[in-house]
């Protein structure tokens, strides 16, 4: 199963403060805007999107379709299917997406451990 691109989600207190540090880190911004309330920082293959006030608490992120520099993949496994997948091996979902849509979607589960995973998908 291919899950396309990973990043880590952060909900930021301030964003244009995680901004500064991320790029004293040597990251720099991918896609989004401050004025959107949301930035996509990459350094090499690290992705990092931070997020001020659109949800609590941090995410693993996969976007099914992307590959590291947001660029459209030839072939990938489409966010249904990575579902049907999941649910069939017994994976509770905590949000599900319309199976007998196309295009971009997305769905939530947790870990074992209780660490939010997003799956989404922009294509």
């Amino acid at each position: 199963m291919r899950l396309g691109a990973f990043s880590i989600s952060l909900s930021v207190k301030d964003l244009s403060v995680s901004k500064a540090f991320y790029e004293h880190l040597g990251f720099s911004v991918l896609g989004g805007s401050l004025d959107h309330k949301y930035l996509v920082m990459k350094n090499g293959n690290a992705l990092i999107g931070l997020f001020e006030g659109m949800f609590e608490g941090n995410l693993l992120t996969f976007t099914p379709g992307w590959d590291e520099a947001a660029q459209p993949m030839p072939s990938f496994d489409d966010v249904r299917d990575i579902q049907k997948h999941l649910k069939a091996n017994g994976i509770s979902l905590d949000t599900e997406t319309d199976e007998s849509g196309n295009g971009p979607a997305h769905f939530v589960l947790k870990d074992p451990d209780g660490n939010t995973i997003l799956i989404d998908q922009h294509v």
